[in-house]
């Protein structure tokens, strides 16, 4: 009877010790979960279940749309520039990743942060060939990581704009081209993505670059920088709401920023503070209404209004999730998606 008793204890002992290692995030848990979890890691940091829940964005084809999966691709890359000494540890246990989804990892590292991040993508070069001309182009620098991708294109100074009159063949049929400069003003979701870095990391780094977003909130130049300011003002004040930390630290940027960041930043710290988000979203209603009345302060020609189409005002999921869209503050809209225009999308939140 006493070994009976003793077997009985001793299973009882191996399934707590087994439940007390397992996994808080199953690979089978649905993308909500996560989306939850990644929401709250900043307060409480669980990096031995990062590849748990990495494996749930694969599983979910969260990166089928890479437009709308910039949130997750910051937070990948936030957890393995968090932890140096485990980054290599961390990304070795990604794999086997999905063909179509290894520019994740490839780009994640390059935005990770670390210091010897061309040694760590070398090392999993051998792992992704088919992946190796965008390796290469990390490695070489000819594509930018995500602290060195510019805020806007430099504007043309005049005699910039003279030569360019001058060598112009008045004859030559014009070709239009595609537009390949990486930059924050003209891709949305790599808003998305400084926020997932700040969910892995807590840095204020990303956020000293989404309030150098901030000016465009004023902006009537182009819709996109409209778009994109007003959502890094929105999303700022709506995560500082949630966010002691972050409402503090924007407090303590207002008196060392200057006065085209300052003014929009102290609207953002007002509306966190007395949780008046309500005022923010008309007020950028209002300026894109503006913008479609009067037109740019730039330009007024029907090439300025082909910007107006529903992809050139996308929102990522990030933007839509401080929308009230997810209750946990996180994106995304599972199996569809989440863009859609900036005017529309708030219309529908009155």
């Amino acid at each position: 009877m006493r070994y009976v008793v003793l077997a009985v204890l001793a299973c009882i002992l191996v399934q707590q010790a087994r439940a007390a290692v397992a996994p808080e995030i199953d690979p089978r848990a649905s993308l909500g979960v996560v989306q939850q979890w990644i929401y709250n890691y900043r307060t409480k940091p669980d990096y031995a279940h990062v590849p748990a829940a990495v494996r749930v964005l694969f599983h979910t084809q969260t990166f089928k749309e890479p437009e709308n999966a910039g949130i997750y691709l910051g937070f990948i890359a936030g957890a393995i520039g968090s932890n140096p000494a485990k980054a290599e540890q961390l990304v070795n246990s990604f794999f086997p990743v999905p063909p179509e989804d290894e520019w994740v990892i490839v780009r994640a590292i390059a935005y990770s942060g670390l210091p010897d991040w061309r040694n760590l993508m070398r090392k999993v070069e051998l792992r992704m060939p088919g992946r190796r001309v965008m390796i290469e182009g990390y490695l070489a620098g000819t594509q930018p990581t995500l602290m060195d991708i510019p805020l806007e294109e430099p504007k043309p100074g005049v005699l910039d704009k003279l030569r360019g009159t001058l060598t112009r063949n008045p004859f030559a049929k014009e070709e239009r081209k595609l537009d390949t400069k990486l930059t924050y003003a003209t891709n949305q979701d790599l808003l998305d993505t400084l926020w997932g870095y700040y969910f892995a990391t807590g840095s204020h780094l990303p956020i000293q670059r989404i309030m150098h977003m901030l000016p465009w909130s004023k902006s009537r130049d182009t819709i996109d920088k409209l778009t994109i300011g007003s959502m890094a003002r929105y999303t700022l004040a709506s995560y500082a709401v949630r966010d002691a930390g972050l409402r503090e630290y924007l407090r303590e940027q207002l008196g060392r920023e200057s006065e085209p960041i300052k003014a929009p930043l102290t609207e953002v710290v007002e509306a966190a503070d007395t949780v008046q988000l309500g005022a923010v979203r008309k007020d950028a209603v209002a300026a894109v209404e503006e913008l479609k009345a009067k037109g740019s302060d730039a330009r007024r020609n029907l090439d300025f209004w082909g910007q107006l189409g529903v992809g050139a005002v996308a929102l990522g999921c990030v933007s839509a999730a401080a929308l009230g869209q997810v209750a946990v503050g996180i994106p995304c809209v599972i199996g569809g998606s989440a863009s859609q225009g900036l005017l529309s999308f708030w219309e529908k939140q009155q």
